[in-house]
């Protein structure tokens, strides 16, 4: 399924019961939550109550030690395998090939998405963020927020109804910061935005708070 095929308001996320463990030590207490798209969903919690955990289950990139995290387009389930089709996912932890441009980075990527015209879609995706000027630059020579808006860059690149935004204003500047403020707007017109933030600014974006109750790091589960 490709992002473009999702109509608008036919996407939701829910948690039955999710819970993961790291070793011994609970990444992530049982949350259950159900949100439909569009709008704005705030994810908040201490420092190690899970929230990181919580975006890349709900992504598909970790598996749950119980409990289900679902992704449905018009009531059908996406299988994590292909849920790379319809979200995009921003992280603190996502790196870039540094030997190579920021549009060679978009347009590999863009490739392994499959989009037609894979480098207009890449330079699309820098103006918008606000790179367009560095397309050509190598990674290696960006500032901490350039690589932010890189990662930003890369959420957005296929227009996908569904947004993980994890600390999505780490690094920027407030010009930056009205950035993320923009893509919020935008994505969240038709499509689901989830954000994990303690920022209050950031969480101020959303109508839905998730309140992680976990005891945070340090301590076992």
């Amino acid at each position: 399924m490709s992002a473009a095929a999702v109509a608008v308001g036919t996407l939701a996320v829910e948690a039955r019961g999710l819970e993961h463990l790291y070793t011994g030590r609970r990444g992530l207490p049982a949350v259950s939550f159900a949100l439909e798209a569009p709008g704005v969903a705030a994810v908040t919690g201490a420092n190690g109550s899970g929230k990181s955990t919580l975006l890349r289950l709900l992504a598909g990139l970790l598996r749950p030690t119980a409990g289900r995290a679902l992704v449905t387009v018009a009531g059908r389930e996406v299988p994590p395998a292909a849920r790379r089709a319809v979200l995009g996912f921003v992280s603190p932890e996502l790196a870039f090939y540094e030997e190579f441009s920021c549009a060679e980075n978009l347009a590999f990527v863009a490739e392994a998405r499959g989009l037609r015209e894979r480098r207009t879609a890449a330079l699309a995706a820098l103006d918008r963020v606000g790179l367009g000027a560095r397309a050509g630059d190598r990674v290696a020579a960006l500032s901490s927020g350039m690589r932010q808006r890189l990662r930003l860059a890369f959420a957005v690149l296929h227009r996908p109804p569904l947004l993980l935004l994890d600390e999505p204003g780490s690094h920027l500047d407030e010009e930056g910061r009205r950035l993320v403020e923009r893509i919020v707007e935008e994505e969240s017109r038709a499509g689901l935005v989830v954000i994990a933030t303690n920022e209050t600014r950031e969480s101020g974006l959303a109508a839905r708070r998730i309140e992680l109750r976990g005891r945070g790091l340090g301590h076992p589960a």
